[in-house]
């Protein structure tokens, strides 16, 4: 049994619980909130043995095993950095920090002191990214040419709401345009050029941003994401014979088509009762039981390099926090 903690029990921590009470060998054994209230009705709500009023009393637990962060942007890395000085196990929401050297600093303390912690890009884990990613390297569409994809929604505008607070790390490069940038680097890997730009809004965070990326064997990335509409929010991958398709919504997808030119298209179905943070949550539970202080299918290099990638397009485009 692997007994898990919340920290910040807000509304994706509600989900990740949910889909952690169909897991058999995983326990919501505490949350900690900055509120004793919040943390006292989200306990009782999933039957976490503790409820604490402060992220600290976390670590008075010596038999917790791994702690999900699910805070705002900017208090990833602070969030982080108590776990492991404290020798708690972390797996911590996207985007990993605010930074590359925030995040460098987390990757180096982990691997110095041997705990184990991992990006909750619960994306990586999906069945239908996974079928994605096989049938690419497979070879089923010959080399590959592009990668698009766009994510996109109508967000309610709140000038001191996550999403458009820019001390909240608000805007919606960090937010939703890390997931098409992580598609084309899971498909494509790291790229030779960047160009990018966004469009800022009038609490100075950036309500759209595009990217193009180029890379080394002449493939291209063509990759938007909006706070303003609505979008298809699919992923399609261009081979020279062929296509795969990531139905929307892709970084959740629950179904990928298969298009070979001249051929009748192969639909791959991952319907699931669940969210979906149940497959990173397994994941985790099993690089624990293993023994791996690391993920060996999103490793802490991958999240350096996406959170690289991030900085450049910050560069590029002048989003500043």
């Amino acid at each position: 049994m692997i007994r898990w903690g919340i920290l910040g029990p807000g509304r994706i921590a509600h989900k990740f619980a949910q889909d952690l009470l169909t897991l058999p060998d995983a326990q919501l054994y505490a949350v900690a909130s900055s509120s004793q209230q919040r943390a006292d009705e989200f306990a009782q709500q999933y039957g976490a043995e503790h409820a604490f009023g402060t992220y600290e009393d976390l670590l008075t637990l010596p038999d917790l095993d791994v702690v999900y962060i699910a805070t705002p942007h900017t208090q990833h890395h602070e969030n982080t950095m108590l776990l492991l000085n404290g020798g708690v196990a972390v797996l911590g929401e996207k985007p990993f920090a605010m930074n590359s050297e925030q995040v460098r600093e987390m990757v180096e303390t982990a691997r110095s002191k041997g705990i184990f912690l991992m990006e909750a890009l619960w994306s990586r884990f999906m069945p239908g990214i996974v079928k994605a990613l096989e049938l690419t390297q497979s070879g089923a569409i010959g080399k590959v040419v592009s990668v698009k994809a766009d994510f996109g929604f109508k967000a309610e505008f709140s000038p001191e709401g996550r999403l458009f607070n820019k001390a909240l790390g608000g805007g919606a490069l960090l937010d939703i345009g890390i997931y098409p940038l992580f598609l084309s680097y899971l498909l494509l890997g790291k790229p030779k050029s960047i160009k990018a730009s966004a469009v800022f809004g009038q609490t100075g965070v950036d309500e759209q941003c595009g990217m193009v990326l180029t890379y080394e064997a002449g493939q291209l990335a063509l990759l938007d994401c909006t706070l303003q509409a609505k979008t298809d929010c699919v992923g399609v991958i261009q081979g020279e014979s062929g296509q795969i398709r990531i139905h929307s919504r892709f970084h959740e997808t629950k179904g990928v088509t298969l298009l070979i030119d001249g051929q009748e298209p192969v639909e791959f179905d991952f319907d699931r009762s669940t969210h979906g943070y149940d497959f990173e949550a397994q994941h985790v539970m099993d690089c624990l039981t293993e023994g791996r202080t690391e993920s060996n299918s999103w490793s802490l290099d991958d999240s350096l390099n996406l959170m690289e990638l991030l900085d450049a397009i910050r560069a590029e485009t002048g989003i500043v926090y």
